[in-house]
């Protein structure tokens, strides 16, 4: 599992805000990181500022001094082809997801992640969007019998991911696998399918009764995902 970096590691790496790596640059531009390590992930997310400090509310609710803004990574998008093409290679040499017919993904920020593993597998992508607080399938819809994969840019609890778990077999329907970029909880978040990510970590969290961040009298900052 690998830690975060130190903002003295960062600050080494030549800072978070900027495209500093030559050589990743050119990896992921010229197509050569499908066999990604965790280091050469974690070095992208922070060559293009996905990785960022600061005191924030994570979507499971728990406070955190790091946060993965993956839309930073995803903007770009030869990056988020790339990240999620190795995704996918990694879950495909563990012998998943077998045969898939589309793949789903949580609006709004795993619509990316999934349009790009489903160009990796070569199916259709479709995502599901909160309506009254649930997810739903407005625009789409799916089979009994049809088999799918769940795609994500970050989990921490995995609560969204599930939720999309839940929708894909109440119709019917088969999970084959979930693939991820980015799992906060240090293999903590469980399903009961097959789970993949190209990165693990598990980051310090607090619940906010417990958070000294709040203390401190930090701002507290609401991210997107």
């Amino acid at each position: 599992m690998t830690e975060f970096p130190t903002s003295r590691d960062l600050a080494a790496l030549g800072g978070s805000g900027g495209l500093a790596f030559p050589a990743v640059q050119a990896g992921w531009r010229s197509g050569k990181l499908l066999g990604m390590s965790s280091d050469e992930v974690l070095q992208l997310l922070v060559d293009t500022g996905a990785l960022l400090e600061g005191h924030f509310e994570l979507r499971s609710g728990l406070h955190s001094d790091r946060f993965f803004q993956c839309a930073n990574v995803l903007r770009y998008p030869r990056a988020a082809e790339q990240l999620c093409a190795a995704a996918v290679a990694k879950a495909r040499a563990a012998g998943a997801p077998g045969r898939i017919d589309a793949v789903i993904s949580p609006a709004l920020g795993g619509i990316i992640v999934g349009h790009e593993v489903a160009r990796a597998l070569e199916v259709p992508s479709i995502f599901a969007e909160k309506d009254n607080g649930a997810l739903v399938l407005r625009r789409f819809s799916i089979e009994p019998g049809q088999r799918l994969v769940v795609a994500e840019d970050v989990v921490t609890r995995g609560g969204r991911v599930q939720e999309t778990i839940d929708l894909v077999t109440g119709s019917g329907a088969e999970v084959a696998a979930v693939i991820l970029l980015v799992d906060r909880s240090g293999g903590k978040a469980r399903f009961d399918v097959p789970a993949f990510s190209l990165l693990q970590l598990e980051p310090v969290t607090w619940a906010p009764a417990d958070c000294p961040l709040c203390r401190q009298g930090i701002p507290l900052v609401h991210p997107g995902s």
